[in-house]
């Protein structure tokens, strides 16, 4: 039994630290690329010629859940999705750690009712 929790007590750090690290860069929301027409009339977006973009659109569901966003500059995209990558590897590490919380608990509730038996 020491292996095994020595494992888990090793994976339990492990997933702290990426908790730790993924907390530091998280972005919340959702990306989406967009191609726009622009407000020159004579401009080729408005005929038959590509539109203007890719342009990068972060969406979320802000207060009073209403679903909001913001469009980001070319110079923040590479940093505001590895951020919203890191969002994502935070919950998936959060989710771990809470079911290791829970199975730590339940079997301490175990063991203690074995030991008052």
């Amino acid at each position: 039994m020491p292996a095994k929790t020595d494992s888990r007590s090793k994976r339990r750090n492990q997933l702290l630290q990426q908790i730790q690290s993924d907390a530091r860069r998280a972005i919340f929301g959702t990306p989406a690329e967009s191609y726009r027409t622009c407000g020159t009339p004579t401009c080729r977006c408005h005929g038959p010629g590509p539109k203007h973009g890719p342009h990068l659109y972060i969406s979320y569901r802000g207060e009073a859940a209403k679903t909001t966003g913001y469009y980001v500059p070319k110079a923040a995209q590479k940093s505001i999705r590895d951020g919203v990558e890191a969002w994502k590897r935070l919950q998936k590490s959060l989710r771990e750690l809470t079911d290791m919380n829970k199975q730590n608990i339940l079997e301490q509730a175990r063991k203690q009712r074995s030991a008052n038996k």
